[in-house]
């Protein structure tokens, strides 16, 4: 799972490690400063993968470019369905403005 730093926190982390999923998620400067204050007893740092956290980007904009559409940004659909159609038809017609490349 890639998250932000809004998801750094120890319950997120320790649900996500007792499911077996993978977690790169950065550090809030207080948790660090905490830990370090807490010397010995504050832990080890978590492990953090740069690489690996530059491809939430990807998604990041994909979402931004999702929301341009303003029937997916506001959700006017009521059944689920119907707004995944929306999500779908959306990506279509992203994927097929695309250049060719």
């Amino acid at each position: 799972m890639l998250g932000d730093k809004a998801y750094s926190s120890r319950a997120i982390r320790h649900l996500l490690r007792r499911r077996g999923i993978a977690v790169t998620i950065p550090e809030r400067r207080d948790q660090v400063d905490n830990r370090r204050r807490r010397g010995a007893l504050g832990g080890r740092p978590h492990t953090f993968d740069r690489i690996l956290y530059r491809d939430r980007n990807v998604v990041e904009r994909c979402f931004a470019r999702l929301k341009q559409f303003r029937a997916i940004a506001t959700r006017y659909d009521k059944l689920a369905d119907r707004y995944r159609a929306g999500v779908v038809l959306a990506s279509l017609i992203l994927w097929l403005r695309e250049p060719a490349r």
